[in-house]
């Protein structure tokens, strides 16, 4: 479990061809100089389990269908990625929960400059904009963000937008991205526990189709 708050930049270092998928080499000098083999690591919103680590990398096998579903199959060597540990019991949920499971990409649309800030219009698979809402929560590329606006219902291609301020922009990959760039999307999970259950209660007497 995570929480979208995104603890360093590192760069994709290596990657191996692993049966169907990738073994994955990242480098990340806060994150593996204490990793252990086993423990969930988050690279730009994709949750992945250490397989071994470095004093400044760790590895990580990533699947086929994970290269599929998400923007790490568009990436390369020298790719920078968002990097979030799991969230220790305890601590404080300074984001949203965030469970590292993907589910779709968005292409950046537009990039709006602000004095402070920076919007960015990104485009929603059809499936996912149901769940997501203006002032509600999503994860792009693994940061916990605020949404600022959504299409409506009427409109042909689905897209929300995100505000993001100055620490954002520093502190994540979100400030390098441009219009045609590929983010990995995670929506809320209260919100999609809210679909499944509608879904249900649409069924027929007796509960089957």
């Amino acid at each position: 479990m995570f929480t979208g708050i995104i603890e360093e930049i590192g760069e994709i270092a290596a990657i191996a061809p692993s049966g169907d998928g990738w073994r994955l080499t990242v480098r990340a000098p806060r994150a593996a100089s204490d990793a252990v083999h086993g423990e969930s690591i988050a690279v730009s919103g994709v949750c992945l389990t250490v397989v071994g680590s470095t004093a400044d990398t760790f590895d990580a096998d990533v699947m086929k269908q994970t290269l599929d579903v998400s923007a790490l199959g568009t990436m390369g060597v020298g790719s920078r990625v968002n990097i979030e540990k799991a969230m220790p019991v305890g601590a404080r949920l300074g984001g949203h929960i965030v469970q590292g499971h993907v589910d779709g990409t968005g292409t950046v649309l537009e990039v709006r400059p602000g004095e402070q800030w920076r919007v960015l219009r990104i485009s929603l698979p059809a499936e996912l904009a149901p769940l997501v809402v203006d002032k509600g929560s999503i994860s792009v590329a693994g940061t916990s963000l605020t949404v600022s606006a959504v299409s409506s219902p009427a409109e042909e291609e689905a897209w929300f937008e995100v505000s993001l301020i100055p620490e954002t922009l520093d502190a994540t990959v979100l400030g390098a991205l441009g219009p045609g760039d590929v983010v990995n999307l995670e929506t809320d999970i209260l919100a999609r526990h809210v679909e499944r259950l509608l879904a249900f209660r649409t069924l027929p007497e007796g509960g089957s189709r």
